[in-house]
Parts: C-alpha cells; sequence; structure tokens
C-alpha cells in the first residue's frame, strides 16, 4: 500500500487545497491511501470526522506576528510535537509528504525531510508564507499558484519550483441550469456575488448593505453570503429572487456558474476559482491578513488586469460602491477584466499537482 502524508490546515484555505490534492490523486491511483495531518485547534478536526478520511491531530500552535510575546511557547511545545510527528511517519511510512501552507505544514516537512522522504510544498499566495520560506529549500519539489511568487522563494527552491496554480474544483459549465435554478435567476439583470468567505467579512458587508440602501442594487440580482457570524445583521434584507441574503453558499461553484460580477476578499484560493471561471472582480483584501498578503495577491491580479482592488480603508467613503456601479455600467469593461481573469486560471491544477506526487513517489 502506497500512502501519501498531507500536512495542511489550520484554516480552510490550507485544508481545501489538501483535499483537493488528495481527491486528484486517488483518481490518478484509486489503491493509494491519502492520510492527512492537521492541527487539533484546526477547521480539520470538524472537517476531516465529517468526511469520514483519515487523520492524525497534533498540538499545533500558530506563529504570532502581532502577539509576538504568545510564542515563548514553542520551545515546550516543539519536543512533544516532534515526537507525534515521529510517530505518524513511524506509523505511515509515506511514500511522499505533501505541504499546503500554515503552521501544520512546516514542522512535518522537516521531519520528512530529515528522513529522506520525498517531500513537496505548495505555496498559494503571491508573497511567500513563513511555512514556504523555511523548507522549501529541502522540498524536492515546490508548486506555486502564482507565478509572482517565483522571485520571492530562496534561492535555494527556485530550481525545483513549478508553477502549477492552486488546486480547486474544476468549474462545470453544466451547473449553470442547477445554479438558475436554485436561486431563481431571471434574464436581463446582471448577477452579482458577494462573499467573503465561511466567516464573512464585516466591512463589506455593511458597504452591501449601505448600497442596497441607497437604491444602487435595484438593477441587479444580488447572491450575498454573509458569513455565518454576522449573518443576523443583515438577514433583513433578504428579498428574493433579487437579493439572496444566505450565511455560506455551498458549494461556492453554484454561485460562480451565475456570476457576471463578484466581490470577495483575495485569498488565493477565491482567486484561483475566479480565474478559472472567467469572473470579472473587485477585491477587499483582508488588512489584517498574515504579512498583509491578501493584498499582495489582490494588486497581482489588478496588475495583469484581471480584477479590480478597493482597500478596506475606501469601503466608508464609497468606494466598493463606485466600482460596482462603474463596472456594471461598463459590460465591455467587464469582459476585460473576465479575458484577463481566464488567462491566469489554471483549473485542473489538482491533477497537474498530483501527478508531480506520483513521479516523487517512484523517486522513492
Amino acid at each position: 500500500m502506497t500512502t501519501i502524508l498531507l500536512a495542511g490546515g489550520g484554516t480552510g484555505g490550507h485544508l481545501m487545497p489538501a483535499l483537493a490534492v488528495a481527491a486528484a490523486t486517488r483518481r490518478l491511483h484509486p489503491e493509494w491511501e491519502c492520510v492527512f495531518v492537521g492541527a487539533e485547534r484546526g477547521i480539520e478536526a470538524s472537517v476531516l470526522p465529517e468526511r469520514h478520511l483519515r487523520h492524525h491531530l497534533l498540538p499545533f500552535h500558530p506563529l504570532y506576528r502581532r502577539q509576538w510575546w504568545k510564542n515563548v511557547r514553542w520551545p515546550f511545545l516543539l519536543p512533544a510535537l516532534n515526537r507525534g510527528i515521529d510517530a505518524v511517519l513511524d506509523l505511515e511510512q509515506p511514500a511522499v509528504v505533501v505541504g499546503t501552507g500554515g503552521y501544520v505544514s512546516a514542522p512535518v516537512l522537516r521531519r520528512a525531510a530529515r528522513r529522506g522522504i520525498p517531500t513537496g510544498i505548495l505555496e498559494l499566495d503571491v508573497r511567500p508564507g513563513l511555512a514556504t520560506r523555511l523548507v522549501a529549500g529541502r522540498a524536492r519539489d515546490v508548486w506555486l499558484a502564482a507565478p509572482e511568487a517565483f522571485d520571492a522563494l530562496p534561492r535555494s527552491a527556485r530550481d525545483h519550483a513549478t508553477t502549477t496554480g492552486a488546486p480547486i474544483e474544476v468549474p462545470d459549465p453544466a451547473r449553470r441550469a442547477a445554479a438558475v435554478r436554485r436561486f431563481g435567476i431571471r434574464g436581463g439583470r446582471p448577477v452579482v456575488v458577494v462573499t467573503g468567505g465561511s466567516q464573512g467579512a464585516l466591512a463589506v458587508n455593511r458597504a452591501i448593505a449601505q448600497w442596497i440602501a441607497s437604491g444602487g442594487a435595484s438593477g441587479v440580482q444580488l447572491i450575498w453570503a454573509t458569513g455565518r457570524g454576522t449573518h443576523p445583521e443583515f438577514a433583513a434584507l433578504h428579498d428574493p429572487p433579487n437579493v439572496h441574503v444566505i450565511p455560506f453558499i455551498d458549494p461556492m461553484a453554484d454561485a460562480w456558474a451565475v456570476a457576471d460580477l463578484a466581490i470577495a476578499r483575495a485569498g488565493m484560493m477565491t482567486l484561483a476559482e475566479l480565474c478559472a471561471w472567467g469572473i470579472p472582480s473587485i477585491l477587499v483584501p483582508l488588512p489584517t491578513a498574515a504579512a498583509d498578503h491578501q493584498t499582495h495577491n489582490a494588486l497581482a491580479m489588478q496588475r495583469a488586469g484581471a480584477a479590480v482592488t478597493v482597500p478596506q480603508h475606501d469601503l466608508p467613503g464609497g468606494g466598493l460602491i463606485a466600482a460596482v456601479t462603474t463596472l456594471l455600467a461598463d459590460p465591455g469593461r467587464r469582459g476585460e477584466i473576465a479575458a484577463a481573469a481566464r488567462e491566469r486560471g489554471r483549473p485542473h491544477a489538482a491533477e497537474v499537482i498530483a501527478l508531480r506526487v506520483s513521479a516523487l513517489a517512484r523517486s522513492a
């Protein structure tokens, strides 16, 4: 039995790519087993059991940038964590270890590389994160979601780095018919999709509420995922079929299948989906994201002509409403942005990475 160990989690942005790579690997090699390593405190602690996927949860903790004093616990946690990782490696005997970023990846990949196990790491952001910078030089393969990340890699990692894109569900145009029925979409009105991820984006939500109150959204059909935490504040604006105010869109592909314009945060998994579907977008980067990586992601998209960026500090002054109004009034401009986004899209990234995992396993 060939086992592939996937280390990633803490947040959905690191767990979902691991799930996508595992699914693509199993399609390529149905006889192989994919096992996950995650954090006891991460989203994977609930998602992996729900999906009945074999996994190990260990006491990983993030590195804090602003509250740096919380990092003093690491020297005390590391010995027990390393023993836990070694126990997993001893038990699973993986042919390959794959990291998908975040604070779960680096310790596992470092221990695996010390044993000579082939390793690959996925870097989703335009500015490589700390986990990638720590282990990329020792990894056999580095897979980049964005080409701009290459020049920011350690020099020791560049000779084995490849731009693959971010592993996502491949867009299926056949979803459109079901999505039209789900949301009651009618012709003649552009569809605007708003999402801030599973937790939502309160600043964006309040700007959208302001837009609706001003009457600016009267000519569109709005699919608005507020996030579960803030949904009660905006639920009264739910007015189907023109305005759908829902906590979370699952699957997100239903919304992308009918979207004419998207308003979103700038996490790389969201950007990969927007590009794969060819959707023009207005991006509002999360200003508190680690190392401000969402701003770098959004600006890379804007420089490529694949999105418009509005900083969060411009929202109270109407910056988002102005951008939405301008794009809705200019279908030609939306088409240009959609074409540039599609140019960056790599919808088959998961399959490409699965092939690289297969090659690493053969090298072992």
